[in-house]
């Protein structure tokens, strides 16, 4: 049986009155939108530079990196001089890495062209440039009419809309909603407008515990006659993944064993980590855990165990014959009867 086609959202109040919400949502940005050194001092670069380090990255977390990349490469001249490694390692902390990657690829492009591109679709044939960041980036620096749907705006127009949908995920959100985001779009001032919806899902229409009364466009908004706005939008659940993982540390001649991920992983490609057990010492004795870890990568818990292992000559060998293996300079010295790593160094 074929899927019926979810038909385009309406408006969600009369066309005449766009303009108003238009204006209230100007107003309220002129006079409560955060500072922000790429507001300060706008410019492409600027634009570009803080739209990729705001993926899946609040904004306090990415403005010391932001305020210290723009110091170390100030163009994208000088980032595509850099290498990968150096622009890499200046990431180190905002994660997913990738990032970084395809922002050092987009500058090297740049920086050989003879002018930039200035249009969504010419942006959206760069590295790393997905349908919000073209434009974001078009809108803001080019005056480009195109609306941004990224998670803050698809949580207003959704609740603007009273959305009772139930979304895939916000990839598929952002698809369904990208059209009224478009219809609402002050025309003349984009960037400004894009802005302004963003920040009002960052400050006001707030995931938990909307701050309805303080919404410019609450007049606009279906939701406030539903018991909880919180309770929209409705994504599916996502299947969390339980990993375990056993590493191992070991030293010797003062150096540690880590190990290299492919160049072409998926994820955390060219990234250093303590090397995996089951193909140093696939059974490790419990009595040499020195740590327990738990982190999360997407939709995966991963809790690993570090073992203390200590080197013999038939380890060694099996290290040489192992590109992914490799030997780093320890990072702390220990004392004369110090046998484990300091939990802060694991």
């Amino acid at each position: 049986m074929r899927k019926t086609e979810k038909q385009p959202l309406p408006l969600p109040f009369p066309h005449a009155k766009i303009e108003t919400f238009q204006a209230n949502l100007l107003a309220w940005f002129a006079s409560s939108h955060r500072k922000m050194p790429w507001r300060d001092k706008p410019s492409l670069y600027a634009t570009v530079i803080s739209e990729f380090m705001l993926q899946q990255t609040q904004f306090e977390t990415a403005r010391p990196y932001f305020e210290r990349w723009i110091t170390r490469w100030p163009d994208f001249a000088s980032l595509a001089a850099a290498t990968e490694t150096e622009v890499v390692k200046s990431w180190e902390g905002l994660g997913y890495y990738n990032r970084a990657r395809n922002l050092h690829k987009l500058a090297t492009r740049i920086a050989s062209m003879p002018a930039p591109p200035r249009t969504t679709t010419d942006w959206l044939s760069l590295p790393g440039v997905g349908n919000y960041t073209a434009a974001a980036i078009t809108s803001i620096a080019f005056n480009e009419p195109a609306a941004v749907v990224d998670g803050n705006v698809i949580r207003v127009l959704a609740r603007l809309t009273a959305q009772t949908h139930e979304f895939k995920d916000t990839t598929t959100a952002a698809k369904h909603l990208a059209p009224l985001a478009q219809k609402l779009l002050t025309r003349s001032t984009p960037g400004t407008h894009n802005q302004a919806m963003m920040e009002l899902g960052a400050l006001v229409c707030l995931r938990q515990k909307p701050r309805c009364l303080l919404c410019p466009v609450s007049q606009f908004c279906a939701a406030t006659a539903t018991d909880n706005p919180s309770n929209i939008p409705r994504f599916k659940p996502r299947p969390i993944k339980k990993l375990t993982q056993k590493r191992i540390w070991l030293l010797h001649n003062d150096k540690l064993l880590l190990h290299r991920h492919s160049p072409n992983a998926r994820r955390l490609r060219n990234l250093y980590e303590l090397p995996p057990a089951e193909h140093l010492l696939p059974n490790p004795a419990p009595e040499t855990i020195i740590a327990r870890k738990r982190r999360a990568i997407s939709n995966q818990q991963i809790e690993e165990t570090i073992y203390l292992a200590t080197w013999t000559p038939p380890l060694e060998t099996h290290i040489r014959t192992t590109p992914s293996l490799l030997w780093v300079p320890q990072p702390y010295q220990p004392t004369p009867t110090q046998k484990r790593p300091p939990p802060k160094m694991i």
